[in-house]
C-alpha cells in the first residue's frame, strides 16, 4: 500500500493549482483504500509481482475517488470521512471537473500497462459505474423498488469496481478462465456485501463514527434494502410514514421512521442478506491455494459483517 501510495502521489501531478488542491484534499482524506488493497491482495494469493499492479491499484483509487466526488456533487453532501466533502469546500464545479481529471489520469495509467485485456475491464467498468449511478438516480423517491432492483444498482454502481480489482489482479498473474472467473465472483461478492453493511449503517451507526451524516439515504430519496425491508415489515400506517418520507422529502418523523425501521426487523434481514454475500465470496475463494494472502481474504469477508464505519 506504501507503494500504492508513492504512484498516487507521483500521478496527481498537474500544472493546474486548483486540480491539484482538490485531488490532494480528497485523497489525503484517506478512506479505506480497499479497492487497491483488494487488488493487491489477490496478486499475492497468486503469487504475482508485477510492478504493474501498484499501478493498477492506484488506478482504481483514482476511479473510485472520481465517482466519489461526482456523487457528493449529485447527492449534495456536506461530509464524507469526517470533514467537508469537495463540494462543500471548494464548490460543484470545481469537484465535477477534478472527478473528470482523476478518470482521464486512470485512463493515461491503464495504457502504460501495456495490456488491451487490462484496458477492456477497466473500460467496462466505467460505464457500467456510469449505467449504476442513473439506474440510481432514476430510482430516487421510488417506494416500490424491491430488492432485485436495489442489488442491480449496487452491483453496478459499487460492486463493480471491486469485482475489476479482483478480476484485474487474476489477469495480470495469467490466470485461468476458472480462477479469474472466482476472483471476479469473491469481488463483486465483497462489494455487494460492502454497500449493503454501508446502507445499514446509514440507520444504526454513528455519525462520528462513520464520518458522514445519519439518515442521508433517507435524504436524498434512496430507496435502500433497510427501508425495502422495513415497507416488507411495517402496518399500513408505518408504511405510509415511510412513504411520505421517501417520496416528498418530509423527516418530520426521522425520528419515528428510524424506530420503524429497527423495531421491524429491516436492519437484521438486510444483514441476514449482506451476510449471504459475504459466504458467496468465501466459497468463491477455494480455487485458490492456502497462504497468508488467501487468510487475509477469508478474514476480510467475514469482517465487512461487523464494521461500524
Amino acid at each position: 500500500m506504501q507503494q500504492v501510495d508513492l504512484v498516487i502521489g507521483e500521478r496527481l501531478t498537474t500544472e493546474v493549482p486548483l486540480v491539484k488542491e482538490v485531488a490532494q484534499y480528497i485523497i489525503s482524506a484517506g478512506g479505506k483504500r480497499l479497492r487497491p488493497a483488494l487488488l493487491l491482495l489477490i496478486s499475492g494469493a497468486l503469487d504475482d509481482k508485477s510492478p504493474d499492479r501498484f499501478t493498477l491499484a492506484a488506478v482504481v483509487e483514482f476511479i473510485h475517488t472520481a465517482t466519489l466526488l461526482h456523487d457528493d456533487v449529485v447527492d449534495e453532501s456536506t461530509m464524507r470521512r469526517g470533514r467537508s466533502t469537495a463540494n462543500e469546500q471548494f464548490g460543484n464545479a470545481p469537484s465535477v471537473l477534478v472527478g473528470d481529471f482523476l478518470y482521464s489520469r486512470a485512463f493515461q495509467m491503464m495504457v502504460s500497462v501495456d495490456n488491451m485485456r487490462v484496458m477492456q475491464i477497466l473500460a467496462d467498468t466505467t460505464n457500467v459505474i456510469a449505467e449504476g449511478e442513473v439506474l440510481q438516480l432514476m430510482n430516487m423517491r421510488d417506494t416500490s423498488l424491491d430488492e432485485a432492483s436495489y442489488l442491480r444498482v449496487i452491483r453496478s454502481k459499487t460492486a463493480k469496481l471491486f469485482e475489476a480489482s479482483a478480476r484485474l489482479a487474476a489477469v495480470l498473474a495469467h490466470s485461468n478462465e476458472e480462477v479469474e472467473t472466482a476472483c471476479a465472483t469473491y469481488g463483486q461478492a465483497l462489494g455487494t456485501a460492502f454497500q449493503v453493511i454501508d446502507d445499514v449503517l446509514d440507520y444504526e451507526g454513528d455519525a462520528g463514527t462513520l464520518g458522514k451524516n445519519l439518515g442521508d439515504d433517507l435524504r436524498e430519496g434512496k430507496v435502500t434494502l433497510p427501508l425495502i425491508c422495513a415497507l416488507q415489515r411495517s402496518d399500513a400506517s408505518e408504511q405510509q410514514t415511510i412513504k411520505n418520507a421517501i417520496e416528498n422529502g418530509d423527516l418530520t418523523h426521522q425520528d419515528e421512521i428510524l424506530r420503524i425501521i429497527r423495531d421491524s426487523g429491516a436492519l437484521h434481514a438486510a444483514r441476514d442478506s449482506a451476510s449471504a454475500e459475504a459466504a458467496r465470496a468465501i466459497e468463491a475463494l477455494t480455487v485458490l491455494c492456502p497462504s497468508p494472502y488467501k487468510t487475509a481474504l477469508l478474514e476480510l469477508a467475514r469482517g465487512l459483517l461487523q464494521r461500524t464505519s
